[in-house]
């Protein structure tokens, strides 16, 4: 593989790691990991998605892939609770972002987003990708389900499965529709966690739960409790392959401002921290975290909650990577 920042390049001193130097020396890369153009023998691939041209209302996604990058060079190797080391575990990298040719129209763009993960699958890397606005998780989808239909833990606001908006199929409200409709997603194995706000169609709703989804509105989810809620969840999808989409506006914004569409009343940071832990042991196949949109958040916490929970998902997807290749 080509290294363009790391212990092997050829101007850094023998021995040299990055996650061990001062955290605001080097290139930002994805937790401090080497960057790649090339993603064979990588067995985790860190991407940015730096799309936003399915929103309907406040744009900015397409900067949270950089900023995501600059605030975790914040995470640490070590984790605090399950002590894993995810970098002792697999072979991960940075492996940039998309090269969008056509960012300027909805439907090529995703095209991209689904030809460049399909490389990455092709080459063996299990994607761990920031967006973006919701609508990259479908062409994800695309690239990695197509051989089979993926359960999905999906932590959100919204259920993101509504059929159109101003006639358009494809955006950050529709990604769960279309994956069930194209045999990407079974709904079945789909467990919806944080949803909540006031719509002006129920339309979403209806469909999660007709096509088979178990939807944990909010109020749900605080009556249940966290250790509830995971349990539920890890019944839902069993044992099959499980992708887990982050949306950051499934935490109350007092937690992440800096999204398009922010619900009041929603999960805190170490209620969504607990969560994914919980998901240990699953065969998670590939992750998101999205609607990170720094222009609404100049403090820059909200990338940080992002990189934190990419982080989480790292832990336990290098766990379940590690396991499969045995």
């Amino acid at each position: 593989m080509t290294n363009e920042t790391g212990s092997d390049h050829p101007l850094t001193p023998p021995g040299y790691d990055p996650k061990l130097a001062p955290r605001y020396t080097d290139i930002a890369t994805f937790m401090r990991c080497p960057l790649v153009r090339d993603a064979t023998g990588i067995e985790i691939a860190l991407a940015g998605i730096p799309f936003d041209g399915g929103l309907t209302n406040r744009t900015g996604a397409r900067h949270g892939p950089r900023e995501i990058r600059n605030q975790s060079s914040l995470m640490r190797s070590i984790h605090h609770v399950t002590k894993v080391d995810p970098y002792a575990l697999c072979t991960i990298a940075d492996v940039g972002d998309v090269p969008f040719t056509d960012v300027f129209h909805l439907e090529p763009a995703i095209a991209e987003i689904a030809d460049f993960f399909g490389r990455l699958h092709a080459a063996g890397a299990v994607p761990l990708s920031a967006g973006g606005d919701h609508s990259v998780t479908f062409p994800v989808l695309q690239a990695i389900a197509a051989e089979r239909p993926l359960g999905l833990v999906h932590i959100d606001a919204h259920t993101d499965t509504g059929d159109e908006f101003l006639g358009q199929k494809i955006g950050h409200g529709t990604p769960f529709r279309r994956a069930v409709e194209d045999g990407l997603l079974d709904p079945k194995r789909t467990v919806q966690i944080g949803i909540r706000g006031a719509q002006n169609s129920d339309e979403g709703w209806i469909y999660s739960l007709e096509s088979g989804m178990r939807v944990i509105f909010m109020e749900e989810f605080t009556e249940l409790g966290v250790d509830a809620v995971i349990a539920e969840a890890r019944r839902v999808v069993g044992d099959g392959p499980t992708y887990i989409s982050f949306d950051v506006d499934g935490l109350d914004p007092v937690y992440a401002p800096g999204t398009g569409t922010p619900e009041v009343g929603g999960l805190t940071t170490i209620e969504a921290q607990k969560l994914l832990r919980g998901l240990r042991g699953l065969d998670i196949v590939g992750g998101d975290v999205v609607e990170v949109s720094p222009p609404f958040d100049p403090s820059g916490n909200t990338a940080l909650v992002g990189a934190t929970m990419m982080y989480e998902i790292l832990c336990i997807l290098a766990e379940a990577t590690a396991k499969r290749i045995g």
